[in-house]
């Protein structure tokens, strides 16, 4: 269970962390308590280093969550569906052995397939993936095997590794140039997962596929749906490769965990084969995001070719989308992006606004408006959009950033300067945003 670079404690927890280990954790700009590192797992009674009490796992899972989530754009407009994911993963995290952390579940409008947590249970299950389940045991499994991850801490000793410092740091190497700033705004969050979710090892992933089935059971599901749902996601990956990439680097598949997965299902589990798979609601209450599907391929097929920078493509794919269902959030958003990327800055600003009247409260329109704005240096357009995404995504320290060139840009240098002067403190001095912060204060006389 102890990931090789971590070394595990002693039998009294007395292990102290080591200087490598502390910088990794808490990165140079936060200021978090030092984490505990030694606890009882909740599965076997061992002890584990999680790096973190429970306490510190849900407040890095408030922290961090809303932006993974922001990234993939926002929960799904479809509250009902919403709604009943959220009433499927109660079900299961009832049974588990840590029912009372704060869990909540979402679909997102991120069209790569894939599923995660954080470590106090805050899952996201994207649409592309939820409209190739076939029924509610599936979708079962998708939240068991995450709530899995949770009820072991894979999540916290995974996250506390690889997630802090990134955060901390995030969008703070802002490139000096006013044509860069924009680009700096939409970077990173195009396609898939970001660099906060975490890869799970093989053996965490076989552990949380245990624990998935077991709560499977539990909860009145038959275990057997664990394995439909690897052959669901095998056979996507067959048909259209490259496609989980994302997926597959943060669930690792291998064959054995699905013939294990089986055998558990044949053996320990058999019993719960009697339980219903429950298609029937499962059809009728995701209808409403099933009717969606063209538009989602649509959108999967312009991301794909986002990331291998075939804008022309992207840009007709996305097209196509809006064309299908043209108050559809995340086709709007990514083609304002494809289009700032391209330099039509009216075009997309025209897509990002439709995509800030269809969901006003995601905050990635927000920030794509902010970015058409600053390069056409309208600098009170601009504030007005980073103010619009830091009250719904406080604690960006990019957005911090860019509000005070915006600031400065309308010659409001006292405000710009109190900015800057947060930036390099939250950045620890590191980074070009810091590096033209710490430029502008001595110039403006507030350093030395």
């Amino acid at each position: 269970m102890h990931d090789s670079a971590w070394m595990t404690c002693d039998p009294a927890g007395r292990r102290p962390m080591t200087r490598r280990e502390a910088l990794k954790l808490l990165g140079a700009s936060l200021t978090a308590p030092l984490f505990s590192g030694c606890a009882t797992s909740p599965i076997t009674g061992e002890t584990i280093f999680v790096g973190m009490s429970e306490a510190q796992e849900i407040a890095l899972d408030r922290k961090l969550a809303p932006q993974q989530f922001s990234q993939d754009l926002g929960p799904i407009q479809q509250a009902s569906v919403n709604a009943y994911v959220g009433e499927v993963g109660a079900r299961v995290h009832a049974v588990s052995h840590r029912p009372h952390l704060p869990y909540s579940y979402r679909g997102l409008n991120a069209n790569y397939l894939n599923a995660y947590t954080f470590p106090a249970g805050s899952v996201g299950v994207t649409r592309a993936l939820l409209v190739r389940l076939d029924d509610e045991a599936q979708l079962a499994a998708v939240l068991g095997h995450e709530i899995g991850h949770v009820n072991a801490r894979h999540s916290a000793q995974q996250q506390a590794k690889a997630m802090l410092a990134q955060v901390a740091l995030t969008a703070l190497d802002a490139a000096t140039s006013r044509s860069e700033w924009g680009q700096l705004l939409v970077q990173g969050g195009a396609l898939g997962a970001s660099a906060l979710l975490a890869s799970y090892s093989r053996e965490q992933e076989r552990e949380a596929d245990y624990l998935g089935q077991r709560y499977l059971v539990l909860a009145g599901y038959p275990a057997s749906a664990m394995v439909r749902l690897h052959q669901v996601l095998l056979e996507e990956e067959k048909n259209q490769p490259g496609l989980l990439e994302t997926m597959f680097s943060t669930h690792p598949m291998t064959q054995e965990r699905i013939q294990r997965a089986q055998w558990l299902a044949e053996t320990e589990f058999a019993d719960g084969e009697r339980f219903p798979v429950q298609r029937e609601r499962f059809m009728d209450r995701t209808a409403p995001l099933r009717a969606l599907r063209p538009t989602i391929e649509r959108c999967r097929r312009g991301e794909e070719a986002m990331g291998e920078k075939k804008l022309t493509e992207a840009e007709q794919h996305f097209r196509e989308a809006i064309t299908l269902t043209p108050d559809d959030y995340a086709a709007n958003l990514r083609l304002a992006q494809i289009l700032l990327a391209r330099g039509r800055l009216d075009e997309a600003r025209s897509y990002a606004e439709h995509a800030r009247a269809v969901y006003p409260q995601e905050a990635q329109a927000h920030k794509v408006l902010a970015a058409a704005a600053l390069q056409q240096r309208r600098y009170e357009e601009a504030l007005v959009a980073l103010e619009a995404y830091d009250r719904l995504l406080p604690g960006d320290a990019g957005i911090t950033f860019l509000r005070g060139v915006s600031l400065e840009g309308l010659g409001r240098r006292q405000e710009a300067a109190r900015l800057y002067a947060d930036v390099l403190q939250r950045s620890g001095g590191q980074g070009q945003a810091a590096a033209y912060a710490r430029q502008r204060l001595r110039q403006w006389g507030y350093l030395r």
